[in-house]
């Protein structure tokens, strides 16, 4: 976990909800959290969210109930005290609210997801993480009010990331879209009311971090961070009832399951073209000739025809590569998935990327390159969003027998790849 930067203009809240906004998009992507912006999420699934949801409202307003005893501060005392009685109004609110559709909520035990986030609030709440060394000494009352500060960290998560997922729903909905099997409940947790109550923990939660040392920081960081990925493990673990097509983001599965991952490379992972990347660097190093054991730099002539191969090779590829999209596209609505069909068009894409690497190779404009060179630019590839944080998710995952990883590549990606590593 890198350094935490704090403005002065946005607090430490602000900065922490920044920090991990990767690992809150990845909640976004969730069947449930998909199936419920398409307005397509089974009944049950919702309610049983809701169930869940008001048991960690619960174990909130004990967690606040805690973080008043520990705070010293009057005003903040009355303020932790307010967010309280808010929680628990917005629990009788999602109650009714469930009742006014006709529904009952289900009774039950907590999930092991739900569980393990409000375990791990109230420790937090009462100064017994497992496994974290609380910082400092909690024996003075002004001591024990960086537990307040740490209880705000463990809850804030939750309410950001709610109105982070709601308004990012509502901004894809139709405006006049009433049909919306969710859209009431989807307006009230983006709604003002709610982002007032989110702010309204991150300022206190600015407040009481102010004259918390540098190590004290670092671990309100920490319990954010964790509060945040328990958050989206809850999303993530949500039943659901429907077949789902979301982009795979972590391996959820049986321990006696193998799953295997293929993806390409180029604009895939990287963020630039690998062979446009290698053509830059070759064109750069082909532009220095050596004599008498020194380097001097050409008189331009050279680099300049170079420059205009490569721009001709591009440009002829964007123009084919159009064309085959184009002629691989059906103009028809497909009612059936037809297997021979995606071959033959792959093959033409296939085809199309051979010819255009021989047409490179022939030009000669990669001839030079040494394994130093492509080292360098292999260390210098910039990733699409998200790539990183994918294959450590992927790495880190306990919950399949065995991931194998498949990156693939139609040019000469190979050597980039293997300097592709995950830190």
């Amino acid at each position: 976990m890198g350094s935490l930067v704090i403005s002065d203009e946005e607090g430490i809240a602000r900065s922490l909800w920044k920090k991990s906004r990767n690992e809150s998009i990845f909640a976004i992507y969730t069947p449930y959290i998909l199936s419920l912006a398409s307005g397509k999420l089974d009944s049950g699934s919702f309610l049983h969210c809701i169930s869940q949801d008001i048991r960690f409202l619960q174990a909130s307003a004990e967690a606040f109930e805690m973080a008043e005893d520990c705070a010293d501060d009057d005003d903040d005392k009355n303020v932790i005290r307010k967010i309280r009685k808010r929680v628990l109004t917005k629990m009788s609110m999602f109650q009714s609210i469930v009742q006014e559709w006709g529904f009952e909520l289900p009774a039950g035990t907590s999930d092991r997801a739900m569980i393990k986030y409000t375990d791990f609030l109230l420790a937090t709440a009462s100064g017994k993480v497992v496994g974290e060394r609380f910082p400092g000494m909690l024996a003075t009352p002004f001591e024990k009010t960086k537990l307040a500060a740490y209880a705000l960290a463990a809850m804030a998560p939750s309410m950001r990331i709610k109105s982070f997922l709601s308004k990012e729903i509502k901004a894809v909905l139709e405006p006049d879209e009433n049909i919306h099997l969710y859209k009431k409940w989807i307006d009230s947790v983006a709604s003002q009311k709610f982002e007032a109550s989110a702010s309204q923990i991150e300022e206190l939660l600015d407040k009481l971090t102010v004259s918390l040392t540098g190590e004290e920081l670092q671990f309100v960081e920490t319990i954010y961070h964790k509060a945040m990925k328990l958050q989206v493990e809850f999303f993530s673990a949500q039943p659901i009832n429907q077949n789902t097509i979301v982009p795979l983001y972590r391996a959820l599965g049986s321990d006696e399951h193998n799953v295997v991952i293929c993806s390409g490379f180029d604009m895939t992972c990287s963020a630039v073209d690998s062979c446009a990347l290698l053509a830059d660097v070759a064109i750069i190093k082909s532009s220095k000739i050596v004599k008498d054991g020194s380097e001097s730099v050409d008189d331009g002539s050279l680099l300049d025809n170079l420059r205009d191969v490569w721009s001709s090779l591009h440009g002829q590829y964007v123009k084919e590569y159009e064309e085959c999209i184009d002629s691989i596209m059906l103009s028809e609505k497909v009612t059936k998935f037809d297997f021979e069909s995606l071959c033959k068009a792959l093959g033409k894409l296939s085809d199309l990327e051979n010819e255009a690497n021989l047409r490179v190779g022939r030009s000669g404009v990669l001839k030079g390159l040494h394994m130093d060179d492509i080292k360098w630019a292999g260390e210098h590839v910039k990733f699409q969003d998200g790539c990183i944080e994918f294959f450590k998710e992927i790495e880190k995952s306990k919950d399949v027998a065995a991931i194998d990883a498949h990156i693939l590549s139609y040019c000469w990606s190979g050597d980039l790849i293997r300097r592709f590593k995950i830190s």
